[in-house]
């Protein structure tokens, strides 16, 4: 099933709605839960209009293009990471010495 992504004007013609002609009702005409319009109800109680602005949209684009770029910067670090150890292996048996940074 998909889920709908309600905007805050949305969602605040549902919640007066619901007072208008009741919950069950309007659960009925607009296709929401119960229980999503009660939580609606509550957030909008307790925080006002801030409670139900939708956040996670933004959040979850600029989290994934955060965790995306974190991949590959590590993936990046960890090639170095291995340039660095190969360069020092054939700096040992070229000098033969056990530390190359004495060189």
């Amino acid at each position: 099933m998909k889920y709908k992504k309600w905007s805050l004007d949305e969602k605040l013609e549902i919640l007066t709605k619901s007072e208008e002609i009741g919950i069950v009702e309007t659960c009925r005409k607009y296709g929401v839960s119960t229980g999503t319009l009660y939580s609606w109800k509550k957030k909008h109680d307790n925080h006002g209009e801030a409670g139900l602005k939708v956040t996670y949209d933004t959040n979850s684009k600029e989290l994934k293009q955060a965790e995306e770029e974190n991949r590959i910067l590590r993936k990046l670090l960890a090639n170095k990471e291995i340039e660095l150890e190969v360069s020092r292996e054939l700096l040992k048996k070229k000098f033969g010495t056990s530390d190359p940074r004495k060189i």
